[in-house]
């Protein structure tokens, strides 16, 4: 028995003696990997000089500065426009002040019963005189009306409603004006309306072209 036991315990030293050859394969191919990685030549950084980096910053400087003044210049010109046409939706309602004036008149003048009373001249006169000063004070501030009678039809300013017949006007002159037009300094504040001259159309010449029509016929 003394015998199997000594023979026990010097296989079990034995078997301690003898280096563990069961390694992790996982690790090793890791170290491996992180070595050949160490191994492998890394790519060359190219630095910035300091020439080049000065130029890169007066690059960055010139930009900026140009942007700023980019935005400084459209500060200004939005000031000088809320400056100087800061009124224009007032000036435009306010047109409608001369427009009730002139509508006004017309219904005075067309009353039969006001005709030829002096009620009614007074009445005109003073519907005249306040017409005049509002447009002395729109001029004052730049708003002013546009010349459009016997003026050729310019749609920057004119807006045509009508033709009308007459010989005496070469065509496209104005010869009506239906609502007089305004402009805010170099703006429009709103085109005239007008009805502006054609030619003619002569009966004789369609009842001939009537007749030949029929010959052909």
């Amino acid at each position: 028995m003394e015998k199997e036991e000594n023979q026990n315990s010097t296989s079990s030293d034995y078997n301690q003696d003898i280096p563990k050859e069961t390694e992790k394969p996982e690790e090793s191919s890791a170290e491996e990997n992180k070595k050949e990685k160490d191994q492998e030549p890394k790519e060359d950084i190219k630095e910035q000089t300091p020439e080049e980096k000065i130029v890169e910053l007066e690059d960055k400087v010139a930009r900026t500065f140009a942007e700023m003044e980019n935005q400084r210049r459209r500060f200004e010109k939005e000031k000088e426009d809320a400056f100087e046409y800061g009124g224009y939706s007032f000036a435009k309602e306010a047109l409608n002040l001369i427009d009730n004036l002139d509508r006004s008149k017309h219904v005075l003048e067309s009353d039969d019963k006001l005709k030829e009373t002096e009620a009614l001249n007074k009445t005109l006169e003073h519907l005249e005189i306040i017409k005049k000063d509002l447009i002395s004070i729109f001029e004052k501030n730049n708003i002013k009306p546009i010349d459009s009678l016997n003026k050729k039809l310019d749609p920057n300013f004119h807006q045509a409603m009508m033709e009308i017949e007459d010989d005496t006007k070469e065509p496209g002159t104005i010869i009506q004006e239906i609502q007089k037009g305004f402009t805010i300094k170099d703006r429009l504040l709103r085109p005239s309306l007008v009805g502006v001259s054609k030619k003619v159309t002569k009966k004789e010449e369609k009842t001939e072209e009537n007749k030949e029509n029929q010959e052909i016929k």
